[in-house]
């Protein structure tokens, strides 16, 4: 019995001490929105560089713990949010996403972030959009957007740099290279084999691919 109690010390003492093992362990968060919503998230890690990760319509926070545990072995604070209507986020207005972006920013900053990237996937891409053309100029650092299904103000996006990212075989590709073109530099599009839609590729053939071209421009 003492045997055994040491060995199960000793291991919990190992786990406890390892730096890996508590920055992939997120942190349940809250923050308030300017409009009085409420919005939960998972935070990653630490360091003053910082990620958003906005999701698509059929997913939520959790759906991005692996691109999470990447993204804070390469050294970033890591921020995924639920939506309000997700999980336990609430907001008064369904439709102002872009709310809950803007308040993830703030609340980074908040925390001792000197910079700020946004991730957005479909819905999440269409919200960090708007949120980058709503936010001062300097806040966003680089706005990554994976296959937003429109983004009609493209020329307006506030960000040091811009990425998009699509499958070929999207439906929304030929709207976001029309994005892509209005928007403001510097900027990159990158195309990937494939039809598989935004979140979706990182369970696809192209993932490994997809994570590279995130910490690319990320760096």
């Amino acid at each position: 019995m003492r045997r055994g109690l040491l060995g199960f010390t000793f291991l919990a003492g190992l786990i406890l001490a390892s730096p890996a093992w508590a920055a992939e362990s997120p942190r349940l968060i809250s923050y308030p929105t300017d409009d009085g919503g409420t919005i939960q998230g998972d935070l990653y890690g630490s360091g003053d560089r910082s990620v958003v990760l906005a999701h698509g319509a059929v997913f939520n926070k959790e759906s991005w713990g692996d691109q999470a545990k990447v993204l804070v072995r390469e050294g970033f604070r890591v921020l995924a949010i639920d939506f309000r209507g997700y999980g336990r986020s609430v907001g008064p207005d369904a439709r102002a996403l872009d709310e809950d972006i803007l308040g993830a920013i703030r609340y980074l900053k908040s925390q001792g972030a000197t910079s700020v990237s946004v991730i957005g996937a479909s819905l999440g891409a269409n919200a960090a959009a708007l949120a980058a053309i709503r936010s001062p100029k300097g806040d966003i650092d680089c706005l990554i957007l994976l296959a937003p299904p429109g983004v009609p103000r493209a020329s307006e996006i506030k960000a040091e740099r811009i990425a998009f990212i699509v499958s070929r075989g999207d439906e929304n590709y030929r709207g976001v290279v029309a994005a892509f073109e209005k928007a403001p530099e510097p900027k990159t599009l990158d195309v990937l084999d494939g039809g598989d839609h935004a979140q979706h590729i990182f369970r696809s053939a192209e993932g490994e691919k997809l994570m590279s071209l995130i910490i690319g421009a990320l760096r």
